[in-house]
């Protein structure tokens, strides 16, 4: 798989995993608190952070319909109309430059998602260095088309996309010319519960489009991060909270600074116990080899004596002959007067 590189970032197979923290409308409508997340979320260790460009009436309609109107039961968000979330959970256009450029002083990349094409032109303006795709948005062909041709990464979450689908929306992308593309699996309830992660999608999104693959994880807690790694995630994007108990549209599926430190943390730590395939232990493990069994004269024994099972035994450490020899040992005589505790060679075999 050819790697992607985002503003300096290699991700590939072999790198560890890219972790993005997506600040969404957590902010509140605060600028000072958005900015104290930007920095809790650099002294977190993640590499990136990710905004949302949109205004509420560039995703719905300010009406009051009952397809408006958001009726799940067990959402986060029941009864508010969509129009009133979107104005809720929004990120102004005039705090991107800001943000942006704060985010890249404490080291981070810092992007975001477009929701139509004028904020694929305001982001394009300010010279991101890749374009997100949200899960809702990858039906939408000529938003895919428009963020191709801008001609950075895209990273696409796949949300409810079925196979079909990913496969027209990496078409487009790939029909202008753009073959930077990061697929995301992604889970598209807030929160989403494990049982319907199905990271086991991961590979089989790798195999089936030749792409890099990641997690846009939105479970409670690191496990299911952590746990993507191995299947080959190479980004991993989680939303972000400085408190929880503050509340914020997202809070609920949003990890706040310790949390998110342990996600970077484990995730790299998944990424590097995952290795190479090997037998027969490492160099680091080269002294341990030394507590294997093997046989040893357990008894005194004199020269000339038969071997036996009472004056041999297998036992820790490893210093002996194998204990596949056994059965050949037993019965012969020993060559020399030999103490208990001597680790038996086929020099004291006659």
């Amino acid at each position: 798989m050819d790697p992607i590189s985002i503003d300096g970032n290699v991700i590939d197979d072999n790198s560890p995993p890219f972790v993005i923290a997506e600040l969404s409308g957590n902010h509140q409508q605060n600028f000072e608190l958005a900015k104290q997340m930007v920095k809790a979320a650099a002294d977190a260790g993640v590499d990136a952070i990710k905004l949302q460009s949109y205004t509420a009436d560039s995703l719905t309609l300010n009406v009051e319909r009952e397809e408006f109107v958001i009726n799940e039961q067990d959402s986060l968000w029941h009864g508010r109309t969509l129009h009133s979330l979107y104005q809720e959970a929004a990120t102004p256009y005039e705090w991107h430059k800001a943000l942006f450029d704060y985010a890249r002083s404490l080291g981070l990349v810092a992007f975001s998602s477009p929701f139509d094409k004028a904020a694929v032109d305001m982001l394009s303006k300010l010279d991101v260095p890749c374009y997100k795709i949200a899960s809702f948005e990858n039906n939408d062909i000529p938003l895919l088309r428009y963020v191709a041709q801008q001609g950075k990464p895209v990273i696409l979450s796949t949300g409810m996309a079925t196979l079909g689908e990913v496969e027209e929306a990496v078409a487009c992308i790939r029909g202008e010319g753009n073959n930077q593309i990061i697929l995301l699996k992604c889970t598209s309830t807030y929160p989403a519960a494990s049982t319907n992660t199905n990271l086991a999608t991961i590979p089989h999104m790798r195999q089936s489009f030749g792409c890099l693959v990641g997690l846009s994880d939105h479970t409670q807690g690191i496990g299911a991060s952590v746990a993507s790694v191995a299947l080959g995630a190479t980004v991993i994007e989680k939303h972000f909270v400085i408190d929880r108990s503050a509340g914020g549209v997202d809070a609920a599926f949003s990890m706040e600074p310790d949390e998110m430190a342990a996600l970077v943390r484990e995730c790299k730590t998944a990424h590097q116990a995952i290795g190479n395939v090997v037998y027969g232990g490492t160099q680091a493990e080269a002294d341990a080899k030394r507590y294997r069994r093997s046989i040893y004269i357990a008894q005194d024994v004199k020269q000339g004596e038969a071997l036996s099972e009472q004056n041999l035994k297998v036992v820790r450490p490893g210093l002996g002959l194998a204990p596949r020899y056994w059965e050949e040992v037993l019965g012969r005589v020993a060559t020399k007067d030999f103490a208990a505790g001597t680790p038996l060679d086929w020099t004291m075999v006659g």
